[in-house]
């Protein structure tokens, strides 16, 4: 900005003999406060340090310098509770006021801008863009961002968790969107890629180094704490963050990833190359392809897999959600494969069942044939426990049944309708009334049905008495046979000794 000498003169005057501080003439002269010290500055002026008055830390200060020359990074804190252990007496802000300047300062390190070779190197990175919430569950969105060094050509894929297969597909869609494979790719110590390091010794993730093999390039983690290294990929998050996500409405992760591959061939590459700002990162791109290392024949299978156990129901949990399998596999442990869009269970080689996959929470993904085949498994399940009790507690009804079979009749209704005879009339009369029915050549529930009323009447007995059972199956199965109460008769008979009087 440029000011007149009157201007230039007053800031001069409330600087030198006023003693006012740069910020407060800015704001009572109405500009900026850079100016104020670029005029201070060029008319070379200094400003003796206002005397300071002692100060209860004052004794302390060798001290404080001492030990923070030996440990730089020593808590405020913890140096305060030091210094009042040893008499100080002051409080804790201007003790951390008087600090914070005796603190030494880490010297600046210089950086060597690196040259790249064509198809040389790419660095690899997540980037987190907050969360999405898919029905019942809240999921991370992570973008997965993949940029050639030389060109800087980027990938952009967006993916509802980092896991280690979703990390597997961002290279397979880059490699293939690129057609080709950069000879080094730079991570930062992901646990996708390194398990675990000390130094330069580094034991990388089995299932990855099977992957590099696979595309024949060099994973290079950088050193720990050492991100600029892979600056390149940093710099290209905040650019897609910038330029891409900012701001923008989609309706589900499929429509922001076609949104992503439109914004990456358009304007990510209509951008200046850095390197030669009269040609495009397009432009390189295309110069730099011939460089990459070819596609291997087939892609590296990044399918998830995982063995699971099925419990009674006939459900497999598989990433929050449980999907159904036939009811013939339950108790036994079986393989679930999944990509994005589809979700295989498998038993061996044999697929048993296939969904499409879901995101949600605690959902229940169902194939309605697996339902449907269970329940006609639990009604002819409900039918032969039936037939077995009635045959337990009747034997002669089993005669019944291979007529009925045989003339073509309903085997179900039958048993039911036997069985509530059974319940009313007891064992015992049941099966005289099968035998009556038997011998009468009807063998019909019908006709056992009149038999039971006929015997029943011709003892002057009443109607019996319908009884609640309990709704528990293994109750109702139970078969109780009648006794002979003969025997009962018997001790009535018997003459009872009278008592001594």
């Amino acid at each position: 900005m440029a000011i007149d000498k009157k201007t230039r003169a007053e800031i001069l005057r409330l600087y030198c003999a006023e003693m006012w501080k740069a910020g407060t003439i800015a704001r009572q002269l109405g500009i900026h406060h850079n100016t104020v010290s670029r005029v201070v500055s060029q008319a070379g002026v200094r400003r003796d340090p206002p005397t300071r008055r002692p100060s209860k830390i004052d004794p302390f200060m060798p001290f404080i310098r001492l030990t923070l020359e030996t440990w730089p990074r020593l808590p405020a804190s913890r140096l305060y509770q030091m210094a009042v252990e040893r008499g100080y007496r002051g409080s804790q802000s201007h003790f951390r006021a008087m600090v914070a300047p005796e603190r030494p300062r880490p010297v600046a390190e210089a950086y060597l801008r690196l040259a790249v070779l064509p198809g040389e190197q790419a660095q690899v990175d997540w980037g987190h863009f907050g969360t999405v919430t898919v029905g019942r569950a809240k999921r991370p969105l992570m973008a997965f961002v993949m940029v050639l060094s030389h060109s800087r050509q980027i990938f952009l894929r967006f993916y509802l968790n980092g896991g280690m297969h979703n990390f597997l597909r961002g290279h397979i869609e880059a490699f293939e969107a690129w057609q080709g494979v950069s000879r080094e790719i730079w991570y930062d110590n992901l646990k996708s890629v390194v398990l675990e390091r000390h130094g330069d010794a580094i034991r990388f993730n089995p299932l990855f180094l099977d992957f590099a093999g696979h595309y024949h390039f060099l994973p290079r983690p950088v050193a720990v704490a050492r991100g600029n290294e892979k600056g390149r990929v940093e710099r290209a998050i905040r650019y897609a963050r910038d330029s891409f996500f900012a701001a923008r409405t989609w309706r589900s992760i499929d429509d922001l990833n076609d949104q992503a591959r439109a914004w990456c061939s358009s304007v990510a590459v209509e951008r200046p190359w850095p390197n030669d700002h009269s040609i495009s990162v397009g432009e390189a791109f295309e110069r730099e392809r011939g460089s990459l290392l070819a596609l291997p024949g087939d892609r590296f299978p990044a399918d998830e897999r995982l063995e699971v156990r099925i419990g009674k129901t006939p459900y497999a949990r598989f990433d929050l959600n449980d999907y159904t399998v036939p009811h013939t596999h339950v108790r036994r442990t079986l393989t679930v494969v999944a990509t994005l869009e589809e979700v295989r269970i498998l038993d061996g080689m044999d697929v048993v069942a296939t969904h499409p996959r879901s995101f949600d929470k605690a959902a229940r993904v169902e194939n309605p044939e697996h339902i449907a085949a269970l329940v006609d498994h639990k009604r002819r399940a409900r039918h032969l426990t039936g037939q077995s009790r009635l045959l337990q507690a009747a034997p002669n009804s089993e005669r019944l049944l291979a007529e009925t079979a045989r003339r073509g009749g309903p085997m179900g209704s039958t048993v039911a309708a036997l069985l509530r005879l059974l319940d009313a009339y007891g064992a015992a009369e049941l099966q005289a009334a099968i035998d009556e029915a038997l011998e009468r050549g009807v063998p019909h529930p019908n006709a056992v049905r009149l038999s039971l009323t006929r015997r029943r009447e011709q003892r002057h007995q009443p109607p019996p008495v319908p009884v609640d059972l309990p709704g528990d199956p293994k109750v109702r199965s139970i078969a109780v046979r009648h006794h002979d109460l003969g025997g009962y008769d018997r001790l009535a008979n018997d003459p009872e000794e009278e008592p001594d009087t």
